[in-house]
C-alpha cells in the first residue's frame, strides 16, 4: 500500500509540472503582451548559450528566469528598440557569452545600427571571466561600467587545441581515416600527436585574422592606437580602478549608482525586460509588413532525413526551401546557414535545392558564426553570399573512414567469428584494420565526391576547378579571407543579407518586408522534451564530448563534409 501511495504522488507531482509548464506556454504564446511605458529602456542580460533560434523554456519563464538567448531575437529586439519612440536606451548586462565571434559581431553591428536613432547603450558589467567577446561588444556601447571590484579580463584569443591519438593507442582504438586534401584536418585529432604544418599553418592564418579585427575594433572605439591595446591585452588583468585608469570601462559603479546614473543621463526610465519586450509585434512599430521574404534557418549537424532541434536535417530544411520556391508569394529567400558540416549526401540534396529556387528568385545565404565543409555546400549555389569577417567557412573537403577497435576487444575479452557475403561487407566493421586495398579504395571514392564538390563550387561561384582546388583541399578560411578568395561575396549580417535580397527582387531598400521564419516557433513538444531527447549532456570534458560526438557521427555517416572539431579560437 505504501508503495503504490508513493507511486501515486510521483505521478501526480509530474502532472503537476507537466500542467504548470502548460499552461506557461499559453500564457507566453496567447497573454497579454506587456504595456511599454512612455519612457523605458531595454535591458538584455547577455550570458550563456546564444543560438541562432532558441526554444520557449517554459520552465524558465515559470520560475522567472530570462528566456534561453537567441540570436534572431536579439536582432529583432533590437530592430524593435531602434524605432520604437517609448525605448529611450538600452542596457546590456554582461555575462559569459557562449558563442563565437560572428554572432558576436552581428549583436555589435545591430548596437551600432541603433545607436544612428541617437539613443544611448550602456553596458554594465560585474566582473570578466575570458571576456574578449564580450568586450570586443561592449565597446560598441556608448558607456561601458564596471563593478567597483570587478575583475576584468581581456587577455586575446586563443587556447590549445587537444590530440587523442596516444590515449586512443593506449585503450586499444586506432583512427583510420582517408581525407582530401592536407587542410582536411576534421580527424587529425584522432590519427595526430601534434600539429601536421598544414593543419598549424591554418590555424595559424584564422587566429592572426580574427585577432585582427579584434584589435583594429577595440583601437577605434576606445581611440586608441592597435599597440597600445595589444599591450593592454598582454597585460591582461585588471581590477576595478587600473581598468578605469587604464582607459578600458568608463565608470565604476555599484548597481544602484549605476541606476542613478541613468536617471541622471536619461530622466527617470521604466525597465522592460528582453523576454518582455519578445511580446511585443514587430507590426505593431511598422516592422515585418510588405513583401514576403523567406527566412530559413540551417543550423547545426547536417544529416540526412528529418531535422530536429539544432540539426540540420536534409529533408526537412529542402521541404522549407521548396515550398518557398513553389509560393509565388514570396519574393526571396534568405538561407542563415550556421554548420559545421555533416553528411555529404544530405548537405547535396540541401544543394539541389537551392539551385533550383535560383532559378525561380532571389536566393541569399547569410553565414553566421561557422558555414564550411558541408556548411558551404549548402550554401555555394546562392545568388549572393554574406558572411561576417569572423565566419568561418570554406573547408571544401570530404572526409571518409572508421575506428577499429581490435586491441580494445582483445583486452575487454571479446572475440568474433567472421560471417560475410561480399568482398566489402565488412569494410567499416571495427572487428577489423583496413587493407591498403581498401584504405585505396575509400580514398577513390572520396577523391570522387571532391571532384563534385569542387565543380559545383566553380559553377556557383563562377570559378574555375583548378582555382576551387588552390583554396580547397580542407582549407578553413575566415569570411574576409573568403571574400578575397571569391568564397563569398559581400561582408556583413542578416540585415546586410536582407537588403541584398531585396535589391535582387527589386524591393526598395528601406520598404519594410515581412518574413516567413523557418522553422517557426520551436513547438511546446520539442520545447518540453526536444532538448533532453536531442542533447546528451554527458557531464565531461567539452573535448572527450566532443570526441564521443565525433565517434558517433562517423559512425553514422560514412562520407562526410565536416569541418574540425577544434574550428575556431576561443
Amino acid at each position: 500500500m505504501k508503495r503504490g501511495k508513493y507511486v501515486l504522488i510521483i505521478i501526480l507531482i509530474f502532472v503537476a509540472l507537466f500542467l504548470a509548464a502548460f499552461f506557461s506556454f499559453i500564457y507566453f504564446e496567447f497573454g497579454r503582451p506587456p504595456s511599454v511605458k512612455a519612457r523605458s529602456y531595454l535591458e538584455i542580460r547577455l550570458s550563456g548559450e546564444i543560438q541562432e533560434q532558441a526554444p520557449r523554456d517554459f520552465w524558465a519563464g515559470m520560475f522567472g528566469q530570462a528566456p534561453p538567448l537567441s540570436l534572431h531575437d536579439i536582432w529583432m529586439n533590437i530592430k524593435k528598440a531602434k524605432i520604437d519612440n517609448r525605448i529611450k536606451a538600452i542596457v546590456l548586462r554582461f555575462g559569459y557569452i557562449q558563442c563565437d565571434w560572428a554572432k558576436v559581431n552581428e549583436i555589435r553591428e545591430s548596437i551600432l545600427d541603433f545607436k544612428k536613432s541617437g539613443k544611448k547603450v550602456y553596458a554594465y558589467i560585474d566582473e570578466s571571466v575570458e571576456f574578449d567577446k564580450q568586450y570586443f561588444l561592449a565597446t560598441a556601447c556608448d558607456r561601458i561600467i564596471l563593478h567597483p571590484l570587478g575583475v576584468f579580463i581581456i587577455n586575446g584569443i586563443g587556447g590549445h587545441v587537444p590530440f587523442f591519438k596516444n590515449s586512443l593507442n593506449k585503450l586499444g582504438i586506432e583512427a583510420e581515416i582517408e581525407h582530401v586534401e592536407e587542410y582536411k584536418t576534421a580527424y587529425n585529432m584522432f590519427t595526430e600527436d601534434r600539429f601536421t604544418p598544414a593543419h598549424r599553418r591554418m590555424m595559424r592564418s584564422l587566429y592572426e585574422d580574427l585577432f585582427s579585427h579584434y584589435i583594429k575594433a577595440l583601437a577605434e572605439a576606445r581611440e586608441k592606437s592597435e599597440e597600445e591595446i595589444k599591450a593592454l591585452i598582454d597585460h591582461g588583468f585588471f581590477q576595478g580602478e587600473r581598468a578605469l585608469d587604464a582607459g578600458l570601462v568608463d565608470d565604476l559603479l555599484f548597481e544602484d549608482e549605476f541606476e542613478d546614473l541613468l536617471k541622471e543621463k536619461e530622466k527617470k526610465l521604466s525597465k522592460i525586460t528582453h523576454g518582455q519586450y519578445l511580446k511585443i509585434d514587430p507590426s505593431s512599430l511598422g516592422l515585418n509588413r510588405g513583401k514576403k521574404i523567406a527566412l530559413i534557418y540551417g543550423m547545426g549537424a547536417i544529416h540526412t532525413g528529418e531535422g530536429f532541434y539544432q540539426s540540420m536535417g536534409s529533408t526537412t530544411t529542402a521541404r522549407w526551401i521548396r515550398r518557398a520556391r513553389k509560393d509565388k508569394s514570396i519574393a526571396a529567400v534568405v538561407f542563415r546557414v550556421d554548420s559545421g558540416g555533416g553528411s555529404a549526401v544530405a548537405s547535396d540534396v540541401i544543394w539541389r535545392e537551392v539551385a533550383l529556387a535560383k532559378k525561380v528568385k532571389p536566393f541569399v545565404v547569410s553565414m553566421s558564426d561557422v558555414a564550411g565543409s558541408g556548411g558551404y555546400w549548402v550554401s555555394m549555389a546562392a545568388h549572393k553570399i554574406v558572411a561576417q569577417p569572423q565566419t568561418l567557412t570554406g573547408s571544401i573537403g570530404v572526409i571518409s573512414g572508421k575506428f577499429n577497435l581490435i586491441k580494445l576487444y582483445e583486452k575487454l575479452g571479446i572475440t568474433a567469428e567472421k560471417l560475410t557475403y561480399g568482398k566489402k561487407a565488412d569494410l567499416f566493421s571495427t572487428y577489423k584494420k583496413l587493407t591498403r586495398e581498401e584504405r585505396d579504395f575509400l580514398k577513390k571514392e572520396i577523391l570522387w565526391v571532391y571532384d563534385k564538390f569542387l565543380t559545383k563550387v566553380a559553377e556557383g561561384r563562377n570559378l574555375s576547378k583548378e582555382e576551387v582546388d588552390k583554396i580547397g583541399k580542407g582549407r578553413v578560411w575566415t569570411g574576409s579571407q573568403a571574400k578575397e578568395r571569391g568564397l563569398v561575396d559581400e561582408l556583413g549580417g542578416l540585415s546586410r543579407a536582407l537588403e541584398l535580397a531585396k535589391e535582387l527582387a527589386g524591393i526598395p531598400i528601406d520598404e519594410e518586408v515581412r518574413l516567413v521564419v523557418r522553422p517557426r516557433k520551436i513547438s511546446f513538444f520539442d520545447s518540453f522534451f526536444g532538448r533532453r531527447l536531442v542533447k546528451m549532456d554527458l557531464d565531461l570534458d567539452p573535448g572527450l564530448e566532443r570526441m564521443f560526438s565525433a565517434f558517433m557521427f562517423l559512425n553514422k555517416e560514412k562520407i562526410l563534409a565536416i569541418m574540425p572539431l577544434w574550428y575556431g579560437p576561443e
